[in-house]
């Protein structure tokens, strides 16, 4: 794989990943849409779906990491080499922000509608899980289209949901879903995959969002922060380490017990 097709492949493969399982989001969470209230389950397989996009159209060109988080889990099982891992996690950021930027452009009326309704901001921060507002930043009603947050906000118990919840995602792909040549994930690997992020979000998904993604958090986060959204409260920086550090340390212990049970 060339620099040029690691670059290509990550970046239209999580763009993708992030324009679908954004676009799910926003479908259920704001008003005048037809997805408008559809549920959790819609959310879950939304972005199975979408890692299933997203994936199979990045293999042709790099491993369909997609993730910082898979990309050091390969990494550490020697799929990826460690000199291409900073070219694939810089090629996902950016791929992230680039979706969540077509997000905002597919529902730019439903972001209109829903962040100027006096009903919606007057259910603010409630509805973002900031229980106390005294101490919770302020966070905007349409925060979760772009990055996640928790229902109870206990740093340490978030950040090890996101812990457990990447560990399953990368030893899984570890050990069903790459290729024969073990560099990247396979064809039955990719559908494997898909199914497996739909269980995690259907199962581990209801105390912190699931990000199981750096890249899917902080690309859209950044993408929220410089947006010319009405209303739109803030970026929720003070959490925002949780999702990235979480999978991160996941993934390194899903790669370790990989290589101690499995290699």
């Amino acid at each position: 794989m060339s620099n040029l097709d690691i670059f290509v492949g990550e970046t239209s493969g999580t763009a993708m990943l992030i324009l679908l399982g954004g676009g799910v989001v926003a479908g259920v969470v704001l008003k005048r849409s037809k997805a408008f209230n559809a549920g959790w389950v819609a959310i879950a397989l939304g972005w199975g779906f979408a890692v299933m996009v997203g994936a199979y159209l990045s293999a042709p060109k790099s491993a369909a990491s997609l993730n910082p988080a898979v990309t050091l889990g390969l990494a550490i099982q020697g799929g990826i080499k460690w000199s291409d891992v900073p070219l694939y996690i810089g090629s996902e950021i950016l791929g992230a922000m680039i979706g969540a930027f077509l997000v905002w452009v597919a529902y730019l009326g439903q972001f209109s509608t829903f962040l100027t309704d006096p009903q919606v901001l007057a259910q603010q921060p409630a509805e973002e899980g900031l229980v106390d507002q005294k101490s919770a930043p302020s966070a905007g009603p349409v925060l979760g289209v772009f990055s996640t947050g928790p229902e109870v906000r206990n740093y340490w118990q978030n950040l090890l949901t996101e812990i457990i919840a990447t560990f399953v995602l990368v030893i899984a792909i570890l050990t069903q879903g790459l290729n024969q040549n073990g560099d990247g994930l396979g064809p039955i690997g990719i559908l494997i995959t898909s199914f497996v992020v739909v269980a995690i979000g259907l199962s581990l998904g209801g105390p912190t969002g699931y990000a199981i993604n750096p890249a899917r958090d902080l690309g859209p986060r950044i993408v929220h922060a410089l947006l010319p959204l009405p209303n739109k409260g803030g970026s929720d920086w003070s959490y925002a380490w949780v999702p990235v550090l979480g999978p991160l340390a996941g993934a390194a212990l899903a790669g370790g017990f990989y290589q101690l049970a499995f290699a």
